[in-house]
């Protein structure tokens, strides 16, 4: 399977992307994601298939996503390690 995803940045925000199938656009995007997301800039545009590599997202998962619900949110890394990560 293959699915053209346009990917946008949001300038409010550092690292957070939102993942959109090209043929949905905004349409499956709740109105408060939006809202909150701010003013999309298309950062973006790629063939996502099952052997693509993204670099800090499962495109399995995010090809999921793309289905239904129709978009997919990668929010930024963690700024301070978890406490199990320092065992």
């Amino acid at each position: 399977m293959k699915i053209l995803c346009d990917i946008y940045k949001t300038a409010s925000k550092d690292e957070m992307y939102l993942y959109l199938c090209r043929a949905k656009g905004f349409k499956s995007v709740p109105e408060a994601l939006l809202k909150s997301f701010g003013e999309p800039i298309l950062v973006t545009t790629m063939v996502l298939t099952e052997a693509k590599k993204l670099a800090r997202a499962d495109v399995i998962k995010v090809m999921a996503d793309l289905t239904a619900p129709g978009f997919y949110l990668q929010m930024p890394p963690p700024k301070f390690p978890r406490a199990d990560d320092c065992q």
